[in-house]
């Protein structure tokens, strides 16, 4: 009978080998779970949290809310906040892509669709959200959905234009060697739109997503803390709270509000924002040239999870051979069009065309409604609202142009510097993310000491909504300026003002043209509450449109509503056709680094 060998005794050498290789496969177990467990805990705590949310919106409808100023009650606020925020992004974001490629691939409903935009910057909330108001309330009564889907629109509202602007600026701006490259590789729409377009758009998208974010708080507080005559329309929020601390004259709750808001802002910069800036370097457009490159704590760690890895892995492309890889010019195969492709472009076109009489017929309706109210309108009323235009107006140029002083240069420091992007980054995310209006009591307060009229004031108030939408937009075209045009300036030695004006200028000035846009518009939209302030109970206003839309609403005047809202609008379109779309064209045709 055969017996089994006797086992060999294992030397120093092969037991330390065995040891060492155990230890390791134990460190990275542990290392890896820890990871994991923390990403799954996070998921279960949002999936609670979203459950406690969708509790709050269908839960049944109260007459009015009582705001609680503890600061135990804030966690709760903050969060309903916050999931109003990402909702309002996530309808942004849906609306930048559809309307950015309609009025960039339709060249017939663009002479539409960017004047309408240009229109919807431009007007307040006020201007539209009592009639969304009492609609929504009246299709869900027994709940609080409609409540919440106004405030969802609302933040909506201040996110959704700066970032379509950018979309459809990057879109018009695509270099014509690339979309050559598209048409020789054979891209269909799809395939265009995402190894092309949107990832060419990606730098500019997100800095203005996070301009949309910091948009979006800004009316906060109208939001949140509607009221419409007699009726209280306020929702639990970090809105509403700052809103009912600062009508308290509660130091303290203000001081625990702003707190929270801090905390909030730095936490969605670090966890969503900052990763996002990081992940869209690598499509930038250049051939060359050695950066510092950017990093980001939580996507590294993010990256280090074995799940996260799992997934990539997962839904990894496929390795191609070489030969399949090459273009199709290089083999002998003459173009062809096929009939699926006719087929699709008629369908877009169809599609486009009846969409365009949908939106002309709606606007139409619009307009007939809106006369229905202008007749109640008197002519010295009429006279009023113009003089009152022409002031905002002057504010408005006024604050965008001290905006444009001290942005321009900053947001090129910033930008053209990764190192001081990564540490500027949340300090500027803080500040354009903070709602202005609650600080305006204190800027007030300063104004009372200093005896600056309201008249003067509402100048300040503006600049503080105004010109974060010029900074982010340099800062991001400062980062898209390709490395090896920087190289070349370097290598010539061109220094001061010669690079400013030949290669920073030229490289950030699309970019600069859709922040003074979108600052333009949200000046506008801002003039709602640095014309019509209301602190401790007392109300200021100033001689402008703003304080007459506010006052309007307030008193739920909506003849005097209306045609304040409507002269804007036309303001705005006027001012746009003779200043902003030119300076558009100067963008395309002049100062852009691929014509």
């Amino acid at each position: 009978m055969l017996m089994p060998p006797s086992p060999q005794p294992q030397s120093p050498f092969q037991i330390k080998k065995i040891w060492g290789e155990a230890t390791g496969f134990l460190s990275r177990y542990q290392k890896i779970w820890w990871i994991d467990l923390v990403l799954l805990f996070g998921l279960i705590g949002l999936i609670f949290g979203m459950i406690n949310v969708a509790g709050e919106w269908t839960g049944v409808h109260r007459p009015a809310v009582e705001i609680d100023l503890s600061p135990w009650a804030l966690p709760k606020y903050t969060f309903y906040s916050l999931c109003r925020g990402m909702m309002a992004y996530i309808l942004s974001f849906i609306f930048t892509i559809a309307y950015g490629y309609w009025a960039a691939k339709d060249h017939i409903a663009e002479k539409v669709l960017i004047p309408m935009l240009d229109i919807m910057q431009s007007i307040p909330v006020l201007g539209f959200m009592p009639p969304l108001m009492l609609a929504m309330v009246a299709i869900f009564p027994n709940s609080n959905i409609g409540l919440e889907l106004v405030a969802v629109i609302m933040i909506f509202t201040g996110q959704v234009w700066n970032m379509t602007f950018s979309f459809y600026q990057s879109l018009r701006s695509i270099p014509m060697y690339l979309q050559e490259a598209a048409a020789i590789y054979r891209f269909n729409w799809f395939s265009k739109a995402t190894k092309l377009e949107i990832p060419f758009s990606a730098i500019g998208l997100i800095w203005n997503s996070m301009m949309s974010m910091a948009g979006g708080w800004f009316f906060l507080t109208v939001s949140e803390a509607f009221q419409l005559g007699d009726k209280d329309f306020r929702l639990p929020g970090l809105g509403s709270y700052m809103s009912v601390a600062a009508d308290k004259g509660d130091d303290w709750a203000k001081l625990y509000g702003v707190i929270a808001m801090i905390t909030m802002i730095v936490a969605l910069d670090q966890l969503l924002w900052r990763p996002m800036v990081v992940w869209g370097q690598k499509f930038r457009v250049e051939e060359g040239g050695a950066e510092e490159g950017m990093n980001s704590w939580f996507l590294d760690f993010i990256y280090r999870s074995q799940i996260i890895q799992f997934f990539q892995n997962l839904f990894k492309p496929k390795q191609v051979n070489s030969t399949e890889a090459m273009p199709p010019s290089d083999k002998p195969v003459t173009p062809v069009v096929t009939g699926n492709r006719d087929a699709n472009a008629r369908l877009s076109q169809i599609i486009s065309i009846a969409a365009f009489i949908a939106l002309l017929g709606l606007m139409a309706f619009g307009a007939y409604k809106i006369f229905e109210l202008f007749i109640k309108v008197h002519a010295d009323q009429w006279q009023l609202i113009v003089l009152e235009a022409l002031a905002t107006l002057g504010r408005v140029l006024v604050a965008v142009g001290l905006s444009a002083v001290w942005t321009i240069p900053v947001g090129l420091w910033i930008g053209l510097s990764p190192r001081l992007s990564r540490i500027a980054q949340p300090f500027v995310q803080v500040a354009a993310s903070f709602p202005a209006p609650m600080l305006f009591s204190y800027i007030i307060f300063m104004m009372h000491i200093f005896g600056i009229p309201l008249n003067w004031g509402a100048i300040a108030l503006m600049i503080l909504g105004a010109q974060w939408y010029i900074l982010f937009n340099v800062m991001a075209g400062a980062m898209a300026i390709p490395s090896d045009l920087l190289e070349a300036a370097r290598m010539y030695r061109i220094t001061g003002w010669q690079r400013f004006t030949k290669v920073y200028l030229p490289g950030i000035f699309p970019y600069l043209v859709t922040g003074m846009v979108t600052s333009a518009g949200g000046t506008w939209n801002a003039s709602i509450v640095a014309e019509y302030v209301t602190d401790k109970g007392q109300t200021l206003t100033a001689f402008g449109l703003g304080s007459q839309i506010s006052d309007a609403a307030s008193k739920a005047d909506y003849p005097m509503l209306a045609a304040s809202v409507v002269v804007m609008s036309l303001m705005v379109v006027a001012f746009n056709r003779l200043v902003w779309k030119r300076l558009y064209r100067l963008a395309e045709e002049k100062y852009s680094l691929s014509k």
